[in-house]
């Protein structure tokens, strides 16, 4: 139901109206309305399914879910990309290594995690941020810590957060992070059992659209 539904909405078109008798005939006027109602009446049952409870659920939003399945390291005190290398969901946004590139303009909301990992037995800061087209967006930059080393076992944590940003289109969105120490590096662990438990991605970012840009 939903697929034909779907269909409906999107593969109706104004129609071919015929072309004007010179002198009046009430059967063209017939079909000229006919043809206008049935056209009429496909935009109302458009309407009023898209307008029901959940009818967004048949419109197509650009969307992208991207990941890594890679350690990742940096140099001390040094700016260092994050990287994907998968490609879980994509409509209208993709990656590039590390870039995530949006075909449509719009406001978009990034939402992004990395699994941290810290090797030393005190605690380590990281610095992460955001670079649009090459350039830092200002108030992007998170400080936090990474737990330490204890017990035998390095410290870890996942640290994520959202940011709603302006793409215009063919913009793309970088992720950086920069550590004083180099004992933190981002991991990806492998799947593991008692319990069984399933891999963890060392970085995951997913790219929604929000709404077009506010008219100038």
């Amino acid at each position: 139901m939903a697929t034909f539904i779907s269909r409906f909405i999107n593969r109706f078109k104004a129609p071919a109206l015929p072309h004007a008798s010179l002198n009046y005939a009430s059967n063209d006027e017939d079909q000229f309305r006919n043809i206008l109602r049935l056209y009429f009446n496909q935009i109302d049952s458009a309407l009023g399914i898209l307008l029901e409870a959940q009818g967004g659920r048949y419109i197509n939003f650009p969307y992208g879910a991207f990941s890594s399945d890679q350690d990742q390291t940096a140099i001390a005190n040094t700016a260092t990309l994050m990287t994907l290398n998968t490609t879980d969901f994509t409509n209208g946004v993709s990656i590039d290594s590390s870039e995530i590139t949006v075909e449509n303009a719009g406001i978009y909301n990034l939402q992004f995690s990395a699994q941290f990992q810290n090797t030393d037995t005190a605690f380590q800061d990281v610095y992460i941020w955001l670079k649009q087209n090459g350039v830092d967006i200002p108030g992007s930059t998170g400080f936090v810590s990474v737990p330490n080393r204890h017990a035998g076992t390095d410290g870890h944590t996942i640290i994520g957060w959202n940011y709603f940003l302006s793409m215009a289109a063919g913009d793309h969105i970088e992720i950086y992070w920069s550590i004083p120490n180099t004992a933190v590096s981002i991991q990806h662990i492998a799947a593991s059992g008692t319990p069984t438990k399933p891999s963890t991605q060392s970085v995951v970012a997913t790219m929604s659209f929000v709404s077009s840009l506010p008219a100038a």
